[in-house]
C-alpha cells in the first residue's frame, strides 16, 4: 500500500495557526492532530475534510500518495527591483523559494543573476497560472524542501556566499539576493527577508547604518557586525590611467579621460562615491560614466576586467578575486539588521553562531580587504 503523504504543516503555517487553534477547528485534541501532522497517523475521512474546511485548501492539496509530485502552493512574489510585478511566460519560471515567519515567498531567477559562473540552482517553479492578487502559484522541486529552515539575505557582500557551508551544517538553506543598502532594507521591511546588509553613512553624525534602519524599518531591529572592509577604485591591472584618487574621475580636458562604472542609487557605494564628489566640488556631470550601473562589487570588478570601464566603485575583495587593482578610499562597517522578532528564528539562530566560528572568519579574512575582528558582535554606535 503507498504511504499517505500530507501537508498540514505547510497549509497550517500559511494560514498563520498553532497546532492547537487547527485541532480545535477540526474537532479533535491537539495530540491527535500533532501525530497526523506528523505522519504517525492516518486522518479519518471526517478528520481530512475538517481540516481542509478549516484551511480553505481541497483535500487532495492536504493528503497525497508517497508516489504523487509535490503539490503546488501559493506565495508572495519578490522581484529583485522589489516591485512586486511578475511578468508572464509561456512556461514555468526559475524560482528560489523559502518562507519568513509563516509567509511563502518566491523570487523568479532569470537573467544574468541565473548563471554568474553555472546555473544557480533553484527550489522550484513558478507556474504559468493567473494570478491571484499579489500571489503566485509556485511547484516544489522536492516535496520537502520547504520545510527545511531557512535564512534569506539581501545585500551587496561578495563573501555571503561563504555562509553557505555552515549553515548547511545547522540543516539551514540559506537563499542570497543581491541588491544595494537601501533596496535590502526595504525589502526588510517588507517582511521578504530575514536579515539585510547595510553600509549606510549618515553624514550628518559619521554614523553607519543605524539612523538608516530607524528611517526604513518600521520594527525594532538588531544590528550584527559582520565586517569592516576597504572600499574604492577596482582598476585595470597595473593601474595604466594613474588613478589616485576621487579627483582623478573628472581630468582637465586633453588629458586621458577615466571611465566608470558605477553602482545602483540607494547602494552604499554609490553613497560613498557621491559624498566624495560632493567634497571635492565634483559635479556627477563631469564624470564619464557615471550614468552607467552595475548590481553589485562583482559586477564592477567584472565591467573593469572587460575593459568596459577603467575603473568602478567597489570593495577589495571583488578586486583581488578578478585579478585588478585597488585604490583605497575610505573603510566602512558592513553590518547585517535582524528583526527582533526574528532572532529565534533557527535559521537566524544558525546565522549567530556561525559568526562566532574561527572557521568562517578565517574564511572572510583571506578574501582581503577585510576586518573581521568584530564579526558577530553587535555593532556599535558612533
Amino acid at each position: 500500500m503507498a504511504a499517505l503523504l500530507n501537508h498540514l504543516r505547510r497549509y497550517r503555517r500559511d494560514a498563520g495557526l498553532s497546532q492547537q487553534e487547527l485541532a480545535a477547528r477540526g474537532g479533535v485534541s491537539r495530540q491527535a492532530y500533532a501525530a497526523v501532522e506528523s505522519g504517525k497517523s492516518a486522518p479519518s475521512t471526517e478528520l481530512a475534510l475538517r481540516l481542509a474546511r478549516a484551511l480553505g485548501a481541497q483535500v487532495d492539496l492536504l493528503f497525497s500518495l508517497a508516489e504523487d509530485r509535490p503539490q503546488a502552493a501559493k506565495a508572495d512574489l519578490v522581484e529583485v527591483n522589489g516591485a512586486g510585478e511578475f511578468e508572464g511566460s509561456p512556461g514555468p519560471q526559475r524560482a528560489r523559494l523559502w518562507r519568513v515567519g509563516s509567509r511563502l515567498l518566491a523570487r523568479p531567477v532569470r537573467g544574468p543573476e541565473a548563471a554568474p559562473y553555472s546555473l544557480a540552482d533553484t527550489e522550484g517553479v513558478i507556474l504559468p497560472l493567473p494570478q491571484d492578487g499579489s500571489k503566485v502559484a509556485v511547484l516544489p522541486f522536492d516535496d520537502d524542501v520547504l520545510e527545511v529552515p531557512s535564512l534569506a539575505m539581501l545585500g551587496c557582500d561578495p563573501a555571503a556566499a561563504l555562509l553557505e557551508a555552515g549553515l548547511r551544517g545547522y540543516g539551514v538553506r540559506l537563499v542570497t539576493m543581491e541588491g544595494g543598502s537601501y533596496r535590502a532594507l526595504t525589502g526588510l521591511a517588507r517582511g521578504e527577508v530575514h536579515v539585510a546588509g547595510c553600509h549606510l553613512k549618515d553624514e550628518a553624525t559619521g554614523e553607519y547604518n543605524y539612523s538608516w534602519v530607524g528611517r526604513l524599518a518600521p520594527f525594532p531591529c538588531t544590528l550584527i557586525t559582520f565586517a569592516a572592509w576597504q572600499q574604492g577604485f577596482i582598476v585595470t591591472s597595473g593601474n595604466p590611467k594613474g588613478i589616485r584618487g576621487i579627483e582623478d574621475l573628472a581630468r582637465p580636458v586633453g588629458s586621458p579621460p577615466v571611465f566608470i562604472v558605477n553602482r545602483e542609487a540607494g547602494s552604499g557605494s554609490r553613497s560613498l562615491l557621491d559624498r566624495l564628489l560632493g567634497q571635492q566640488g565634483i559635479p556627477e556631470t563631469a564624470v564619464p560614466g557615471y550614468g552607467r550601473e552595475a548590481g553589485g562589487h562583482l559586477a564592477v570588478a567584472r565591467a573593469v576586467a572587460s575593459g568596459v570601464a577603467d575603473a568602478g566603485i567597489g570593495v577589495q575583495a571583488a578586486a583581488l578575486a578578478m585579478g585588478l587593482d585597488f585604490v583605497p578610499l575610505e573603510e566602512e562597517r558592513y553590518d547585517l539588521v535582524i528583526p527582533q522578532h526574528l532572532l529565534d528564528d533557527p535559521g537566524v539562530q544558525a546565522l549567530l553562531h556561525l559568526l562566532r566560528r574561527p572557521g568562517l572568519r578565517r574564511r572572510v579574512e583571506a578574501l582581503g580587504g577585510y576586518d573581521v575582528s568584530d564579526m558577530g558582535m553587535p555593532a556599535a554606535r558612533a
